[in-house]
Order: structure tokens, then C-alpha cells, then sequence
């Protein structure tokens, strides 16, 4: 466990920067959640990271602000009764996490005319649905 942390295949984040705070869960376990310290909460310092580039930082920054406190992203995991499966749960949801917020965004989509046979299809859909509202109006005939 002493290896950098693997977000992507250009980002690592060294175990040195990562925080880690364990408490007593609740959920299953019975009597042992009441004596063992299964909970535990994961921290990682986004704003003050060394391993982020400028660029990536600004980007988690900006996509994980409803998450960050003080700067920091905090994961918890309390789904498992161990504490070491908890752990690797809690590093597994931080790798998805930052993997996801500092990903590049979408491509800018080109806008594009429409074709020509497009344009006459729906020109002709709206010549078509006019012609039967035309002919569902009532008329008086001549010959009531």
C-alpha cells in the first residue's frame, strides 16, 4: 500500500498526501460496529496538491465545488464490516472521482446545415399534416 495512488495514465497521487480518519460505523456488523473503528473517511487536499498541474487543479476545482470543504475532498465508506475493505473502497471511489473531474471536457460540436433532402422531408411532413387539419374543418353543405 505504500505506492502512489493511480488516477489516470498521467496522474499519480503519493499516499503522502492523502488523510485518513477512522471511526465506528453503523450498518452491519452486529455487536462488533460498537467495538471496532470500521468507518473511515478519506481526505484529500485538492487545492494544496502538489501533484496536480495548474490546469488540472483549476478543473477539479471548478467540477467538484459542491463537494470540496475547504479545498478538501472527503470520501467516506462505511459498506463493508472491515476496516481494510472499507479503505479500499474509499480509495477506489476517489480514484473515480478525481478521474472524472479531471478528465477534458467534451469536444466543441461544429454546428452543421441542414441537408437539402432533410429540408424538404420536413417541408413536406408540415404540407402534409396542414392538408389533413384542411380537410377534418367542418362545412356546411348544400344540400341539409
Amino acid at each position: 500500500m505504500d505506492e502512489d495512488l493511480v488516477i489516470n495514465a498521467g496522474l499519480s497521487i503519493p499516499r503522502t498526501e492523502l488523510s485518513w480518519k477512522f471511526s465506528r460505523s453503523s450498518g452491519p456488523g452486529g455487536q462488533s460496529v460498537n467495538t471496532t473503528d470500521s468507518r473511515v473517511q478519506l481526505s484529500f487536499d485538492v487545492a494544496n496538491s502538489r501533484s496536480l498541474s495548474s490546469v488540472l487543479r483549476l478543473r477539479a476545482l471548478r467540477r467538484l465545488a459542491p463537494r470540496l470543504a475547504d479545498g478538501c475532498l472527503v470520501i467516506t465508506a462505511s459498506d463493508q464490516r472491515s476496516q481494510m475493505q472499507n479503505r479500499r473502497l474509499a480509495e477506489q471511489r476517489l480514484v473515480q472521482t478525481l478521474a472524472a473531474a479531471v478528465a477534458p471536457g467534451p469536444k466543441a460540436r461544429r454546428a452543421t446545415r441542414p441537408t437539402k433532402g432533410s429540408q424538404e422531408r420536413r417541408i413536406s411532413t408540415k404540407k402534409n399534416r396542414g392538408q389533413t387539419k384542411r380537410l377534418r374543418s367542418t362545412r356546411v353543405s348544400e344540400h341539409d
